[in-house]
């Protein structure tokens, strides 16, 4: 039995993380908007692609603080323009 590298151990974990935000965040657009799964991707742009207006955003906001706990101020949400984008700051806000 080897011992596991700890850096490789955070590694692996923060991409876990990353992509159960991702997950969650994706789950959330389907709910909410009843968007088809295969639109979602990392580089949907959230108003171009998929179509999500200032107040569909104030609804997925609130669906992420709901599952995390955590709130994504206005001002972290100005940077957003893509799933992966609100997927970073989400995963800040976690790490935070």
């Amino acid at each position: 039995m080897t011992a596991q590298d700890p850096k490789q151990d955070a590694g692996q974990n923060a991409r876990h993380d990353a992509d159960r935000i991702y997950q969650m965040i994706r789950s959330s657009l389907v709910e909410l908007f009843r968007l088809d799964p295969a639109r979602i991707t990392p580089e949907a742009r959230l108003a171009d692609d998929l179509e999500i207006d200032s107040i569909d955003a104030v609804d997925l906001v609130d669906q992420v603080k709901r599952a995390t706990g955590r709130k994504v101020s206005a001002e972290d949400f100005r940077s957003v323009r893509t799933v992966s984008d609100l997927a970073r700051v989400v995963e800040r806000l976690v790490q935070s």
